[in-house]
This record gives C-alpha cells, structure tokens and sequence, in this order.
C-alpha cells in the first residue's frame, strides 16, 4: 500500500468528527470499532492483517478516548465469533460476561490483537450494546449495536482502501398515533 500512514490517521479523526456530531462521546459512550487492516491496505478482509496500520488506527481512538472519555470496544474477526476486546472495567459496568480466549492475528484479527496487547485490563467478551459503531472494511458490526441503529453518512468514504460505514443509535419509537417523541410543556 502506497498510501501514507497521515491519510489515515486523517481519515480516521475526520469519520469520529462525523460520529461526535451526530453522537457526541462521552464517559457513558461504548464505541464499537470492527476493522480489517487487510482491507485498509487494499487487500482481501482477512488475508494480510497489519499490525502497523492497526497501531494507526488505535492511536488514533486512544487520543479521542483520552479527550472524550469514550469506552473502546475492538471486535475480533469471526474465527472469535467477533467477540470483543474491552477494558475488564467496561465489560463489569455494561453486566458482560468474560470469555476465555486471547486474540492473535490469524484468530482475532490484527486490530483486535494489537488492542488487546495495548489496553491496561484487556478481556474479551461474546457480545455488547454499543451506542456508536465504524465498520472499516465490512467486518458486520451490527450485531453489536444497540437497537435502533441509524446509519450515517460522512463525506469519508474509505480508511486506505477500506470501505466505512458508521452508525449512532437512539432509543426505539415506540406507541402509536398519540405517541409524543419529544418533552414540551404543552402535553400533558
């Protein structure tokens, strides 16, 4: 991959600026994050992981956690059933169960196996309700987002060569025709 290593980190801070936006991070805030660094350099998901774009990507969230307070969740490849790397303090506050297994590039992927050797507490766990999720490379991260999720659009479209997608989520519309979805002083 020719593209340098500023493009992403851009591209990157550029999609998380979009998701503040439409999401704004806070301490209560779960980001979900499935990447394929296969992808990003252009390759087919799951055949060349790297590590060095996985260091990009992490240092990239890591700074936006460290600003925001946003708790990170990296989801494994599906030789993990895409469990989840959490800090063990993220996974005790949402009620999650840990699972056994370790992430290595061949099972786990490249991102979730570089997240798992920098995190303080890292465990996994098999599944999470995330408010917000980035999809790099079509690793399926919807099974991790809270119901309803809602697809947003940025004006990135790829991380390398990746393809992106991102969501936010809110709280099911639910009732009927007498239904009010926003507080005013006038109902009662």
């Amino acid at each position: 991959m020719n593209l340098p290593i500023e493009t992403i980190q851009e591209q990157l801070q550029q999609l998380l600026n979009d998701l503040q936006k439409a999401y704004p991070f806070s301490k209560e805030t779960l980001l979900v994050v499935g990447t394929s660094t296969s992808e990003v350099v252009g390759e087919h998901i799951g055949s060349n992981g790297s590590h060095e774009i996985a260091k990009v990507i992490f240092n990239v969230l890591e700074e936006v956690q460290l600003k925001t307070g946003v708790r990170l969740a990296f989801q494994c490849c599906e030789h993990l059933n895409r469990a989840l790397v959490v800090e063990k303090e993220t996974a005790v506050s949402v009620g999650n169960e840990v699972v056994s297994a370790v992430p290595i590039r061949k099972a786990g992927g490249a991102m979730a196996t570089y997240a798992y050797r920098k995190m303080k507490d890292p465990v996994l766990v098999e599944a999470i309700q995330a408010d917000v999720g980035i999809d790099i490379g079509n690793t399926l991260i919807g099974m991790h987002l809270k119901k309803v999720a809602v697809p947003l659009r940025s004006t990135v479209k790829t991380v390398g060569q990746a393809p992106v997608t991102l969501a936010y989520t809110r709280p099911k519309l639910i009732g009927g025709i007498r239904a009010v979805y926003e507080r005013t002083d006038e109902h009662e």
